[in-house]
């Protein structure tokens, strides 16, 4: 018995769309792949250089200029991170607890308070927040953030008590904290209000059903029920808030001073230096071997940062879906 043609091609037929995908996704991760080999190939002398201590060292901004000056028989390549490190630190996980706050409240008044109308329309303009370039809120942090944390929290007192060690003004930590707080709560209240919307209103019927108030309903039902969205909604804020450089050079005050505990609320005026504003504010002096160098260390220690935070995510993901299906 013969095979009929059109049932042998349609056996054989090759599965071109699952072949362009599966191609796809390999030249996505070679491309990846290509861009963490040439960052830490660049970055090689630096770390080798420095060893640990370009995590537990500071003084990077007197380090960019003596490596600028330095000879090319003799190129300087010790530097020390700890500083931009400590500022990625706290401006970001500062701005993060913010923003969860008020990205997380928002959203649960968006989806449990607000009428249809309404929350549409909160809806469309949070998307809207998350859509504008960072350099706008630079700006808008610049001319509103940076004098505004100067009229308020700066006078000539506290600038004559602290001028030993840094100069105070309103490009500081705080005014980075402002700004990447205003950045990350619209990735916040978008992913919260979509895991919160998604909770089936069955499971608030049932609570109400049981005699609970509408915010017992919301704490105990809801935001369990929705953890899982809001946690992918945190994170993605915090990969925003670690990698962000526009906004935050045109606020931090750019430099790399070690936080003093004896100091307390002060380090918040005190200026800082993230790592990704970091690039953008000693860029101008890449034409030294050793400052780009220096400066793609920099970029190596964010993508440790970033490559940690989404294995972080994807284990805690796990975890949550494997709690919710265990319960």
């Amino acid at each position: 018995m013969k095979n009929h043609p059109s049932l042998y091609a349609r056996r054989f037929r090759p599965d071109i769309p699952g072949i362009v995908i599966s191609l796809l996704s390999v030249v996505s991760i070679l491309i990846i792949a290509m861009i963490f080999v040439f960052i830490f190939v660049k970055a090689a002398p630096v770390i080798g250089a420095s060893g640990p201590g370009l995590i537990f060292n500071s003084g990077f901004d007197q380090q960019v200029q003596e490596a600028f000056y330095s000879p090319p028989d003799a190129p300087m390549l010790v530097f020390g991170l700890l500083g931009l490190i400590l500022g990625t630190l706290l401006s970001s996980g500062i701005a993060l607890l913010f923003a969860t706050v008020l990205g997380v409240g928002a959203a649960i008044a968006i989806c449990e308070y607000c009428n249809r109308k309404i929350a549409a329309l909160f809806t469309n303009v949070v998307r809207l927040l998350a859509a504008i370039p960072s350099v706008i809120y630079g700006l808008i942090g610049l001319i509103v953030v940076v004098p505004l944390v100067d009229s308020l929290f700066i006078n000539d007192d506290r600038v004559i008590q602290y001028l030993d060690h840094f100069q105070m003004s309103g490009r500081n930590l705080l005014s980075s904290v402002i700004v990447l707080t205003f950045m990350i709560v619209p990735t916040v209240v978008s992913l919260s209000a979509d895991a919160i919307a998604a909770v089936s209103n069955q499971l608030r019927e049932c609570g109400h059903a049981f005699g609970m108030s509408k915010f017992r309903v919301i704490w105990k039902i809801v935001l369990p029920s929705a953890r899982s969205g809001i946690t992918a909604g945190v994170i993605l804020g915090a990969g925003r808030g670690i990698g962000e450089a526009i906004a935050v050079s045109m606020v931090c005050g750019g430099l790399g001073i070690l936080p003093k505990l004896s100091f307390g609320l002060i380090n918040l005026l005190a200026p800082t230096l993230p790592l990704a504003p970091a690039i953008i504010n000693k860029s101008e002096a890449m034409g030294s071997g050793p400052v780009a160098n220096a400066l793609f260390a920099c970029g190596a220690v964010l993508l440790v940062f970033g490559a940690v935070l989404s294995i972080t995510a994807r284990l805690v993901s796990r975890r949550l879906v494997k709690g919710g299906a265990a319960a």
